[in-house]
């Protein structure tokens, strides 16, 4: 079976089902001032603790990538999908239960921290099946647009969850939301994660999982295979993943957390700032992804990384003004941040071969994401509180992007390869 002959609704649905799974993970930075308060006390110490909180959950995130890797290398990419969907649909309906630290004291902020490594254990399962699937089923020529369509589905969600919270904090006064009104935006997620489970159910197989059925080649110790064969396409998807993931969790969903944490606005203003940064990211994606098909990877990438070295200080320098210069600060970002996820998802991908690529992009790409994107929002808001310097976010991103230049230099166009 070739590629080609996947269906589109099978296409459509892995598509748009990253719409939930950016929706459910990314809610909890859109509304990390507002679970500070509920959770852990509020103040700067509160805030600490809740990127604290969300960095120590994506640690969860490369194992859930090994052990959905694992079941998708060996069983079919559509169980991984299915399984790990139902894992967070049972999170998000458990964060939505959860009592307060008014109600239990303590306890209640290391309740929502476990829900959030488990919600991260689902989501390493969901990027890597996710990307393969699509990958594996898009034809050759568009390999790269049909990625990128799944990274503007993802900022969709992203851009759902700015905006149910921003309506949220405000329609509603402080007394409501300390008590009920917070759960709102977690019972959204969790109905539509329910929903996308059952629209899963109705999926094909990946053809190139069933090319290895047919050929007797489906890998028996994937992990063992990925260390001893493919090392060098691990370290290559690591880099890469490692400039996205700072691009996107620094440059564009920790923004809001700066912005109100410095002063610059309130917490209601720069969640709506944020949704107008998703919705750049929206229409920036399928155009990067389509250019990255007619020119290749390479050419994109290095572009995107020499704009990381160069532009987040100023952009973050911009932001610290507010009005105007803020909303140019965050676009320009976002920009940045989604751009290099479109064309970043499908080299990642590209670097191995169909035998073992769920498990590859665990060790590389999760891991890299799970430190560059997991711990990098607390390490911003650590560094300001040290500092006292509201450059440091961006001063992160351009080390990172000129750390992974030699990497991208070298690195092998994979826009024409075949797959198998």
């Amino acid at each position: 079976m070739q590629a080609s002959e996947m269906s589109r609704r099978s296409l459509a649905v892995a598509i748009l089902s990253t719409i939930v799974e950016w929706y459910d993970f990314t809610l909890y930075l859109y509304v990390a001032t507002l679970l500070s308060r509920i959770f852990f006390g509020g103040g700067a110490t509160g805030l600490g603790e809740t990127l604290a909180g969300f960095a120590l959950a994506y640690a969860m995130r490369p194992f859930g990538a090994i052990v959905f890797g694992h079941i998708g290398d060996r069983h079919g990419r559509r169980l991984t999908m299915l399984l790990s969907m139902g894992m967070m649909t049972a999170a998000m309906l458990a964060t939505a239960l959860l009592p307060t630290q008014a109600q239990v004291g303590p306890a209640a902020g290391w309740m929502l921290l476990a829900l959030r490594c488990l919600m991260a254990f689902s989501v390493g399962g969901e990027y890597t099946g996710v990307v393969a699937y699509l990958m594996e089923g898009a034809r050759a020529r568009r390999r790269g647009f049909v990625a990128s369509l799944a990274s503007a589905a993802s900022e969709i969600g992203a851009l759902l969850a700015a905006g149910v919270a921003a309506a949220t904090v405000a329609l509603m006064d402080d007394a409501s939301l300390a008590e009920w009104g917070w759960r709102i935006p977690f019972f959204v997620g969790a109905g539509m994660a329910g929903l996308v489970l059952l629209a899963r159910s109705t999926m094909e197989e990946s053809p190139d999982f069933l090319r290895q059925q047919a050929q007797s080649r489906v890998p028996r110790n994937p992990l063992r295979q990925s260390l001893t064969r493919h090392r060098l396409p691990i370290l290559r998807g690591f880099a890469i993943s490692a400039l996205g993931s700072i691009t996107y969790y620094v440059g564009i969903t920790y923004v809001p957390s700066f912005l109100t944490g410095t002063g610059v606005m309130a917490e209601g203003a720069a969640l709506w700032l944020s949704t107008a940064a998703a919705l750049v990211v929206i229409l920036v994606t399928p155009f990067t992804g389509l250019l990255a098909d007619r020119i290749g990877r390479r050419p994109v990438l290095l572009s995107l990384g020499m704009a990381g070295a160069a532009l987040p200080m100023s952009m973050f320098l911009l932001m610290t003004g507010g009005g105007g210069g803020a909303l140019l600060g965050a676009v320009m970002l976002a920009a940045l941040g989604g751009a290099v996820s479109a064309v970043g998802a499908v080299t990642t991908a590209e670097q191995f071969p169909g035998e073992g690529r769920l498990t590859g992009l665990a060790l590389g790409a999760t891991t890299a994401t799970a430190l560059f994107g997991g711990l990098t929002p607390w390490l911003a808001h650590w560094l300001i509180a040290r500092t006292g310097w509201t450059l440091a976010p961006g001063a992160m991103i351009a080390i990172v992007a000129l750390a992974v230049l030699p990497v991208l230099l070298r690195l092998p166009e994979t826009a024409s390869a075949r797959l198998e």
